[in-house]
């Protein structure tokens, strides 16, 4: 077809005006590409109707419209790199510079399309509740670092002239030096490869990482950095090899867990503790305070025991705790200021807001409940308690 072609305008235009029938060619050349681009534009608008109409729509997040214009940017390079040296033959020297030109053009597009086509599979795994809560925008920053690398290598080859095995025999070489330019980017490489595949951490989730001074829930998990967004709105930025080389709380199983803790005691005065009368057990009877309780005969009537029975059935049968879990009342060490009688159990709610709601209703009803088994909660004398001792006028 070339000789053809050559050998036809040499025919016409007379094998002594050659300039003149380089330029022809160069038209031809010229003419040919811009068909290529259009007739590929297309022919790839037709595909995007079809892949539009599927009822896939993995395909309509990866064949979007930047992906079609960029494949549709190579046709023309595509079609001189194969024209040139066709019509001028493959060791010209007159033209090889745009040889070298479409193939770099060639690169670069190639590199482009292949970035294009993998944030369009980030963004589609994003887009499914099912996969975005994973942390994968660093693997998928590894594969786009790649394919780039992979382009720089090849364009300097192609500009040198040279096989790309010899640059990357040059970058052996260095490979210490760049090991310590790219040092943050390959720990923060292994590191979000680690986060991901151990399911350590994902987008959306709640972590404390005292040392960076952040708590608050992931925003984002990138190659070099993960930002969170803390509970007064400040945004943290930790390295991604920070959380694998150190500690870091994970609050996310917790919330999907059906159950958050509580783990709190009240402090009971020492000289509150004591037996009750019977009188005093009756009234608690008639209250209904004793109903249903598994009092201990030997202690039944002393008043902090009955008092941590009451509260053992009280949290057991509150509809709004998670009784499948663990939930006790239980005596800690007694302290100088009294005695710790701590509830541990799981509230069902685990929103930060409603939890201390319910959280705080519950120990409203403990903190009142408690006089009426003749007890008292230990106090710190205040500046006002000291006031009133001292205006106190002693008795004759």
């Amino acid at each position: 077809m070339f000789t053809k072609t050559r050998t036809f305008l040499e025919e016409i235009i007379g094998q002594s005006h050659q300039t003149l029938i380089d330029l022809s060619l160069i038209l031809i050349i010229a003419i040919a590409s811009v068909s290529a681009y259009y007739v590929t534009k297309y022919f790839l608008k037709l595909i995007e109707k079809i892949v539009i109409k599927s009822p896939s729509r993995w395909d309509d997040d990866l064949i979007d419209p930047a992906f079609t214009k960029a494949v549709s940017q190579l046709a023309p390079a595509l079609a001189v790199n194969w024209l040139l040296p066709g019509f001028f033959g493959a060791d010209t020297d007159s033209y090889g510079w745009i040889r070298t030109l479409t193939s770099i053009y060639i690169l670069c597009t190639v590199v482009y399309i292949v970035v294009i086509f993998i944030d369009n599979l980030y963004n589609s795994f994003t887009k499914r509740e099912n996969l975005k809560a994973y942390a994968i925008k660093g693997i998928f920053q590894m594969f786009k670092l790649i394919a780039i690398g992979i382009g720089a290598i090849w364009g300097v080859s192609i500009l040198i002239g040279k096989s790309p095995l010899v640059i990357l025999t040059a970058l052996g070489a260095s490979a210490a030096v760049l090991m310590l330019v790219f040092k943050d980017t390959i720990l923060g490489l292994v590191a979000s490869i680690q986060l991901s595949a151990n399911k350590m951490l994902n987008r959306g989730d709640w972590i404390i990482a005292e040392k960076h001074g952040a708590n608050g829930t992931v925003e984002d998990v990138s190659l070099t950095t993960i930002k969170v967004k803390n509970w007064d709105n400040s945004i943290t930025t930790i390295p991604p090899y920070s959380l694998v080389s150190e500690s870091f709380k994970n609050y996310q199983p917790m919330v999907g867990s059906g159950g958050r803790k509580v783990e709190r005691a009240i402090i009971i005065d020492f000289n509150s503790v004591a037996f009750l009368p019977p009188e005093k057990m009756a009234q608690l009877e008639k209250s209904g305070y004793l109903s249903n309780l598994p009092l201990n005969e030997q202690a039944s009537t002393v008043n902090l025991h009955i008092l941590r029975k009451y509260l053992e059935h009280f949290i057991a049968n509150d509809s709004r705790v998670n009784t499948s879990m663990t939930h006790m009342v239980r005596q800690l060490e007694p302290q100088p200021y009294g005695i710790p009688l701590q509830l541990y159990f799981f509230l069902k709610n685990t929103e930060w807001t409603k939890f201390e709601s319910t959280q705080s209703d519950i120990f409203d009803h403990i903190y009142a409940i408690v006089r009426e088994f003749n007890l008292s909660i230990y106090q710190a004398p205040a500046a006002s308690d000291f006031s009133s001792l001292k205006s106190q006028k002693p008795q004759p």
